[in-house]
């Protein structure tokens, strides 16, 4: 890949955590960012420059949580069962694309099909599409959420020999379903489906290997039981219970002590209808709309640790590219634009394992860098309006 020398010229940053305002000139050269100034700066001699002059850069949007291998068709994730090996790189590399060119240059995934996330990124790397953070499949109990998927297990030597082989497969993290989930007939979202001693296990033998953990959890009881064994990750972090969804106050208030991050997986395309049948899923799972923000609302007014992540993959009102939606739906929930930034950059960042490289406009980081149309701390809007995204310093599309 040839390299190239750029410097970008806008309005304002926001660098991962702050605004700074009255004029940025950031340079960017052999896949890092080289320097930042503030004001008027002159690019050296010989940069080509990009001048925006409304424009705001930001760092490369991470999604915390995504399904590379679903496609955003009606019954992604089930219908991932039946679909040839082959076809499954071609998803990939297209979900990736379209992530891309919404301002995310880095995803985490969640669940993919008997480890093929983890096959496709190990054929190499790419600077062309978002770097992969991936846990493989996701470790279910027998019969329990996304067991099509291949990472059915167990007892605490089942969970411990599932983890062992995430690992010894390149798996950046392990992925738990701690409950049942909305997509998969028979599973209950109001109850745990691994014991204490089999999630203890599962973390004890992920942190011996080297490797955080995430719970998928909807139902209350596991919530708790994930916050009890002391998972580093919670998914979704819905709290239902057979009368609804609820995150109670007390329980938001040892989750932020605990520093666990919460990925609440808000966002959905405004354009897209949700079907009777999936609103109906939902409806008697407790997961309503209202519910999930104001679940949301009370995470960040206990001061949770919040992550960006959107789900997308799912569903058609899940699409890959979908996280600018997720932070509009963050700040509907009463978060500030700028807490909401950073979710989705130097914490989301951070949460990957990747802080020393990504989510910050600072010398010495990878030039993942996205420029959006206006000011997304006064309009978090802005971010559904790109107009040039970096990967690795060269520009996509």
């Amino acid at each position: 890949m040839t390299m190239t020398k750029q410097a970008l010229r806008v309005a304002r940053m926001f660098d991962g955590e702050r605004l700074v305002d009255g004029g940025v000139l950031v340079l960017l050269a052999d896949g890092r960012i080289t320097d930042v100034h503030r004001g008027r700066a002159e690019a050296p001699a010989g940069w080509p420059v990009r001048e925006e002059p409304n424009g705001t850069l930001l760092p490369g949007l991470v999604d915390a949580h995504v399904h590379l291998c679903a496609d955003a068709a009606p019954d992604a994730l089930g219908r991932l069962a039946e679909r040839p090996e082959a076809d499954l790189d071609g998803v990939v590399e297209a979900s990736l694309r379209t992530h891309l060119a919404a301002g995310v240059t880095t995803v985490r995934d969640l669940g993919d099909r008997r480890d093929a996330v983890l096959r496709w990124r190990g054929r190499g790397v790419r600077d062309d599409l978002p770097t992969v953070v991936a846990s493989g499949a996701p470790l279910t109990s027998v019969g329990g959420h996304c067991w099509s998927l291949g990472g059915e297990a167990s007892g605490v030597d089942g969970v411990r020999e599932a983890v062992r082989r995430r690992a010894a497969a390149g798996a950046d993290l392990v992925k738990v379903m701690a409950s049942g989930g909305v997509f998969t007939p028979g599973t209950d979202t109001t109850r745990p489906q691994f014991t204490d001693g089999e999630l203890t296990a599962t973390l004890t033998r992920a942190h011996e290997l080297g490797l955080p953990v995430t719970a998928h959890a909807h139902a209350l009881s596991a919530v708790e039981q994930a916050l009890r064994v002391g998972v580093d990750g919670i998914e979704h972090c819905t709290c239902v219970t057979p009368s609804g969804a609820r995150v109670p106050g007390d329980l938001a208030d040892r989750l932020a002590r605990s520093g666990v991050a919460v990925c609440a997986t808000l966002g959905t395309d405004p354009a897209v209808v949700t079907p009777p049948e999936v609103v109906a899923m939902a409806a008697r799972a407790g997961l309503s709309e209202a519910a999930l923000r104001d679940g949301v609302a009370t995470l960040h007014r206990a001061g949770v640790r919040l992550v960006a992540g959107s789900d997308a993959g799912l569903g058609p009102a899940k699409p890959h590219g979908i996280l600018p939606e997720t932070l509009v739906e963050y700040v509907a929930c009463g978060i500030p634009a700028t807490a909401a930034l950073a979710s989705a950059t130097s914490v989301g960042a951070e949460v990957c394992g990747l802080a020393r490289r990504k989510g910050r406009i600072a010398p010495g980081f990878d030039a993942d860098v996205l420029i959006v149309d206006g000011d997304p701390t006064s309009d978090i809007r802005a971010l559904r309006r790109p107009l040039a995204v970096y990967r690795a310093g060269q520009p996509v599309g």
